[in-house]
């Protein structure tokens, strides 16, 4: 790769609690390569709006949290303001939150920027809602991972169990139809499968099944296109 290449980047977008997150930063691992959770930006996003208490319908205000956003990232500890907020972004209301606020074209777009800046080499792998799709429309390798909402919320009830968060399968299962809904059909960049992404579904996947599947695919891109 000469130094005038854009490092390759390996984007996993897929709904909520679909997994990509954990896939991604083990495919980022096993390669040595950067990561990029697009999702706890939003999530950022969403704690500082609820901690400010911003007006959640002036777009103007929210694309200035958004754009403002006082953030460290370091290893995989993330502080907002100077504060550890690692597991704070983590909560279903701020899930919820980062969600809705992902529907306001002014903070998709303050944070296009921020996101880019994380393609640095060797390389990068990025999860999220439209990594392959709009952020980085160039990348080598494109997935769309999903999984049943049902295996989801099963997943993402026993994360909040172990975390020693109460929570409600139903509840649960609800509010993942209910972001899967909002995040299909908003306007902007809505969360969709593109003719260019490969399909993972690991309903019936272990973690790391699904990661070897990711490296195999682009195992076969680098022997192809020598990235």
């Amino acid at each position: 790769m000469d130094k005038l290449t854009p490092p390759p980047v390996i984007a996993i977008d897929g709904p909520s609690a679909s997994g990509k997150g954990t896939v991604a930063q083990r495919v980022a691992h096993a390669l040595g390569f950067h990561y990029l959770d697009s999702g706890a930006l939003y999530r950022l996003v969403a704690l500082k709006v609820l901690q400010a208490g911003y007006n959640l319908h002036d777009e103007t205000q929210l694309a200035d949290a958004a754009r403002n956003l006082n953030v460290v990232f370091q290893d995989s500890a993330i502080s907002l303001e100077g504060r550890d907020v690692t597991d704070d972004i983590r909560t279903e209301q701020c899930g919820i939150l980062a969600s809705q606020l992902a529907a306001y074209p002014g903070i998709r777009a303050a944070l296009t920027d921020r996101q880019r800046a994380f393609r640095q080499r060797p390389g990068l792998v990025a999860d999220g809602r439209d990594m392959g799709s709009v952020i980085f429309p160039d990348a080598a390798l494109k997935i769309f991972l999903t999984a049943s909402a049902e295996i989801r919320a099963q997943r993402r009830y026993k994360q909040l169990m172990e975390k020693g968060i109460n929570a409600n399968i139903a509840d649960l299962l609800q509010d993942i139809k209910n972001r899967d809904d909002r995040d299909r059909n908003r306007s902007i960049a809505p969360l969709q499968q593109h003719h260019d992404a490969q399909l993972l579904d690991t309903s019936s996947l272990t973690i790391s099944q699904a990661e070897n599947a990711v490296l195999s695919w682009y195992d076969e891109i680098r022997a192809k296109n020598r990235v």
